[in-house]
């Protein structure tokens, strides 16, 4: 026979052990915080952005809870192979190559590349940059096709940790033109008035779609993710952080 206070700890400890169980997973989110306006550090180092924006109430949609960590671009992936971290949230495009080593959620957000270039350039187009010297931020879609028209291992394509890194160097003459994209581009030119310089739209460069990416085969999350997406979408709060961002 179990006495009255032998009965007591065991009911606490059943309840202890329940409550554990059923405790909220927290997902572990990692993101460059150098890349605004998609995701940068304020002043009081909070991790801010469109992206952190979107993220957050897609969690909020889906009923999970995330944290974020600022981590480097380069080996940004590894952390989800590693398990350090469950997803990426950091303006990444959804690629045939990516998708070979890890899965995405539906698509956020349209995106293009654009050429920065001095106000005194002659660059009027991509092909144009055959001879020059470009700058593109490590490991990007900016990067890759980049590689395609001048090589991959051409000493002209010089590589920056971030595209705001690649654009001062082109302030600075250091290079000819950078390729990066759009949202980021647009925006560093419109909050640096005075950099003297100008966007190129090519026509070549096709739609790319940013979306979360998680671990290869974990099912479970792309599906709270796409439906958090789809939830915030479908009330307007997507809208919402995107006039914040873009405007209309």
């Amino acid at each position: 026979m179990f006495s009255k206070k032998n009965i007591i700890l065991l009911l606490a400890s059943a309840t202890l052990l329940s409550t554990q169980a059923h405790a909220a997973k927290v997902y572990q989110v990692a993101t460059d915080a150098a890349y605004a306006p998609f995701e940068s550090v304020n002043e009081k180092k909070e991790i801010v952005g469109f992206d952190m924006d979107v993220i957050k109430a897609v969690a909020s949609k889906a009923g999970i809870e995330i944290k974020l960590h600022n981590t480097p671009w380069e080996g940004i992936f590894a952390t989800l192979s590693s398990g350090d971290r469950d997803l990426v949230a950091s303006a990444v495009t959804i690629t045939p190559e990516r998708k070979q080593s890890m899965d995405f959620s539906d698509p956020y957000f349209e995106a293009k590349q654009l050429i920065a270039v001095s106000k005194k350039s002659s660059i009027t187009n991509f092909t144009a940059l055959k001879d020059k010297k470009v700058g593109v931020q490590t490991g990007t879609t900016g990067d890759e096709i980049v590689q395609k028209l001048l090589g991959k291992t051409n000493p002209n394509i010089k590589r920056f940790e971030s595209t705001p890194l690649a654009i001062k160097e082109l302030q600075n003459g250091g290079v000819d033109a950078v390729v990066a994209d759009n949202g980021v581009v647009i925006n560093f030119i419109a909050n640096n008035k005075s950099s003297s310089l100008k966007i190129i739209d090519d026509a070549t460069f096709a739609k790319e779609y940013y979306g979360f990416a998680v671990k290869k085969g974990n099912k479970e999350l792309i599906e709270k993710l796409n439906k958090g997406i789809a939830a915030i979408k479908a009330d307007g709060t997507y809208d919402k952080i995107h006039k914040k961002y873009f405007g209309n």
